[in-house]
């Protein structure tokens, strides 16, 4: 995209008249924190090879088994229930981006890999509580928020968005980074949330910038060697990989317009299949 081009005035202004010039701020910043995350395997190593510390200070041990082949999450409670506001990608999208990721990884990692599900693909925006700061809510406090996130919703615009490129992280998740083209952008859809959630905790989980989707979550040593060669690391054969699926999948456009107020019963319920209440909010706007 010619927005992470910031030094091309002639560049940036033929992007839609709808990106603002604060969008173009925003999306510089998340090229360099998806630019910090791409280097992040080569900075610490393959962590989750020593059932290292994934996502949100959780270890692989704490998410999953694997047994025999079989990969299985490992479902704990969430006490008291996250509540989480994500964008959702459609399977329109989610599908065709789950099917080459399936392609591309499952003849290296068998079954030591977790694809996250097609119909679960999100974008995490805003927590109202999370498990490293929970915030306890009765029901009637719940519907509150949940009717301020439904208000907020109905003034975004449906965000038009590319994806600009694919990340392994050291913990084994497999990311897609998004930039906009248009459309209400994520830092202004995380500001106008934490005003309608006051009670929400103050720190957040990601930088307000980011636009991340899981794919998959690698579990173990790559089962097959590298097709460059057989004195291949396990660090080469993962970046041969990422560098396969960006070939394949990068500059997929998409339309989100959908955000969810997602009450999830156990840890990373989202991600792991668990339990959750989900509350779908069109996205009002119409000057997308």
């Amino acid at each position: 995209m010619a927005l992470r081009n910031s030094s091309s005035h002639d560049n940036i202004s033929h992007q839609s008249t709808t990106v603002s010039e604060s969008s173009i701020s925003n999306a510089e910043q998340r090229s360099r924190l998806y630019a910090k995350m791409a280097k992040d395997l080569d900075e610490n190593g393959a962590v989750f090879l020593k059932e290292g510390e994934t996502s949100q200070s959780l270890s692989l041990s704490d998410l999953f088994t694997l047994k025999d082949g079989t990969v299985t999450p490992m479902l704990k409670a969430a006490n008291p229930p996250v509540r989480a506001n994500v964008l959702h990608l459609s399977p329109e999208y989610s599908v065709p981006i789950l099917e080459a990721v399936k392609s591309i990884f499952s003849p290296y990692f068998n079954k030591a890999i977790w694809f996250q599900n097609s119909s679960m693909y999100h974008f995490s925006m805003f927590h109202a509580s999370h498990h490293i700061a929970p915030v306890p809510a009765t029901e009637e406090e719940i519907e509150v928020e949940a009717s301020a996130v439904k208000a907020v919703a109905e003034n975004f615009c449906p965000l038009h968005i590319v994806l600009d490129r694919v990340v392994l992280t050291s913990t084994g998740v497999l990311l897609g980074c998004w930039q906009m083209v248009s459309g209400t952008d994520p830092v202004t859809i995380r500001d106008k949330l934490r005003t309608a959630l006051p009670r929400a905790p103050e720190k957040q989980l990601y930088d307000k910038a980011m636009l991340h989707t899981s794919f998959a979550r690698l579990l173990g040593h790559p089962n097959k060697l590298s097709e460059e060669g057989n004195n291949s690391s396990a660090l080469q054969i993962f970046h041969e990989l990422v560098g396969k699926l960006n070939k394949q999948i990068h500059g997929l456009q998409a339309t989100v317009s959908e955000l969810w107020y997602v009450e999830e019963y156990d840890v990373l319920a989202l991600a792991l299949n668990g339990r959750m209440k989900i509350r779908k909010f069109q996205l009002g706007c119409t000057k997308a």
